[in-house]
């Protein structure tokens, strides 16, 4: 086995078997749990064992590592952060609207979902040194400028859009709901359905067609 793969399923095909796959998910919620309440440097695999009710040992074999287990809870948020972003987006063919719902979208999920907004915020300030985030060209994290960037010159190529730069609207955009949320983690009495109008304002106005009156 390579260093730091997970260990093979038990099925003749390589794929996990249901119970399998229910206990990594299990195992992945309780990493979920932990990492938003203590942090993820104070979150071990004994913990997470603790809380899912099976040894240390158990854990590793689904995982054979912490990093191993800890990048694979990172993907699941971000898979299911970026599904639900892409799914609202998709619904709208006109693009002005496309922009207005994947703002509506990036709010509604991380409102809705305060647990992973932590864990994220947690992963990517640990990564690499715990530096991503505080560095200049963080938006870049995971693609997600470069996403919205697409929709930008999307709108663009359409019609629809003023005339810009679309890496600097993109990271102008995705900067503020950074912000509007990193606000509301800290103040959680912060209105944030009030404060995501505000943005689909903002990004009405930043891409050149305001809303009407």
């Amino acid at each position: 086995m390579a260093s730091g793969a997970s260990r093979p399923s038990r099925r003749g095909d390589g794929e996990p078997t249901f119970t399998e796959t229910a206990r990594r998910q299990q195992i992945v919620e309780c990493a979920i749990d932990l990492i938003a309440t203590k942090g993820y440097p104070a979150t071990s695999l004994a913990a997470i064992a603790e809380r899912a009710g099976i040894s240390k040992a158990a854990v590793l074999y689904h995982f054979s590592s912490k990093d191993n287990l800890t990048r694979a809870t990172l993907t699941h948020v971000l898979e299911r952060f970026r599904a639900y972003v892409t799914e609202r987006v998709e619904r709208e063919s006109d693009p002005v609207e496309a922009l207005v719902a994947y703002v509506r979208a990036m709010i509604g999920y991380q409102q809705a979902n305060r647990r992973h907004v932590r864990v994220i915020t947690e992963m990517l300030l640990d990564d690499e040194g715990g530096t991503r985030l505080k560095t200049p060209g963080s938006h870049d994290t995971y693609g997600r400028w470069q996403h919205l960037a697409g929709l930008l010159r999307a709108g663009q190529e359409a019609g629809a859009l003023r005339a810009f730069e679309p890496r600097t609207v993109a990271l102008a955009i995705g900067g503020a709901i950074d912000n509007v949320i990193a606000h509301w983690l800290v103040h959680p009495d912060y209105d944030l359905d009030a404060a995501a109008e505000e943005l689909v304002l903002f990004t009405r106005l930043a891409v050149g067609r305001p809303a009407a009156p």
